[in-house]
């Protein structure tokens, strides 16, 4: 057996997901009342968000989800389906403090007026044998309206990008907010949690851990093998076989293609990708309210790994977006080798996409 306990971990919080929702399970367990508090004090600055795709698979439960959360003081909700302004009145129902509108057609302005964070899950769903590249043309242009939008309606908003492929999706929101002068590298993030939350999942299901106490982080992009879990920096530590490196690690880079061939023909990871959209949106509020030690995994412009613009890296967030960028610090040789072999991958994927906005503009 190898020893792969963690020399360098990153300054991950505690996890914050009993406190988030609170709201739904009523009595929060002792361990969750000090969050719970805590959360209650961040009310005194209430959220503007927008859920762009907010008909679909992910953006219905996303939706609700935000309409759960107390930092949430305002939720709109857009997509191209005529149903839009239905959910949001089913979710306006619910008894939380978050006022709750829903817009289509051609409101994509009213409804991103004035958010402070806008999240962004529309587009097509990959079905079985399609690859996140597949999706490239249709969603490279639904991105760009969307995130074009954004840059007139609130330019100091916070962009949470989920639609796939995330590895260009998010080069391409970077150059449409370029073109419109209004670019903060600081206020973009691609969505990789759902990489972290399988990874904290499935080590925490092979050593018997609480996934509520475990932390895995999840680098480089958010792709099939661009997806690589830092398991030597699991914490609570634990010693991995070889075996079980190459089998948790193909598991979490390729956990979209099992619930995939799972739902045979009937969509994506929508449940899962909601929760964990839901949670980093969640962790980007705290730091704008003020937070300290708020520390995600997220895709990012950085200059900590040498030739790639984007990179998903330990992020502490604050009062502007991102606040500090972390290497991802001491890895094994094996993680050492999955990143170098790639990245010319993600550096590729990230160049289709900036190739893509310059040229449809």
């Amino acid at each position: 057996q190898v020893d792969r306990r963690s020399r360098d971990r990153q300054p991950f919080p505690p996890h914050p997901l009993a406190a988030m929702f609170s709201t739904v399970r009523g009595a929060a367990s002792r361990a969750a009342r000090p969050l719970a508090r805590a959360m209650v004090a961040q009310q005194e600055r209430g959220f503007k968000c927008s859920v762009l795709g907010a008909a679909g698979g992910i953006g219905q439960p996303l939706s609700l989800l935000l309409k759960l959360n107390p930092r949430v003081t305002s939720l709109t909700c857009f997509d191209v389906a005529p149903v839009t302004p239905g959910v949001a009145a089913d979710l306006s129902h619910i008894a939380t403090g978050a006022k709750t509108t829903g817009y289509t057609g051609d409101d994509l302005k009213k409804a991103l007026d004035g958010c402070d964070v806008v999240v962004i899950p529309a587009g097509v769903p990959r079905k079985p044998g399609m690859t996140r590249d597949d999706l490239f043309n249709i969603n490279a242009g639904i991105v760009k309206n969307l995130v074009a939008g954004a840059a007139e309606a609130c330019p100091k908003a916070c962009i949470l990008v989920i639609s796939n492929p995330v590895n260009s999706t998010v080069p391409i929101a970077a150059e449409v907010l370029k073109q419109k002068g209004v670019y903060n590298p600081r206020k973009l993030f691609g969505v990789t949690t759902l990489d972290v939350c399988r990874a904290r999942t499935f080590v925490a299901e092979a050593k018997g851990f609480d996934p509520l106490k475990t932390t895995v982080p999840v680098v480089g992009g958010h792709a099939g093998t661009t997806i690589v879990p830092l398991l030597s920096q699991s914490n609570p530590g634990a010693t991995f076989t070889d075996a079980e490196v190459e089998a948790l690690t193909h598991r979490i880079m390729f956990g979209g293609d099992e619930v995939v061939k799972a739902k045979a023909g009937g969509g994506s990871a929508t449940l899962s990708m909601a929760f964990t959209g839901a949670e980093f949106a969640d962790r980007v509020m705290a730091g704008l309210a003020g937070e300290s030690g708020v520390t995600e995994c997220t895709f990012v412009e950085q200059d900590k790994v040498a030739g790639a613009t984007f990179f998903s890296l330990p992020v502490t967030l604050g009062k502007e977006g991102v606040e500090t960028i972390h290497h991802y610090g001491k890895v094994t040789a094996h993680e050492q080798k999955l990143i170098d072999d790639m990245l010319p991958d993600l550096i590729a994927q990230g160049k289709k996409g900036v190739e893509w906005a310059s040229t449809n503009k």
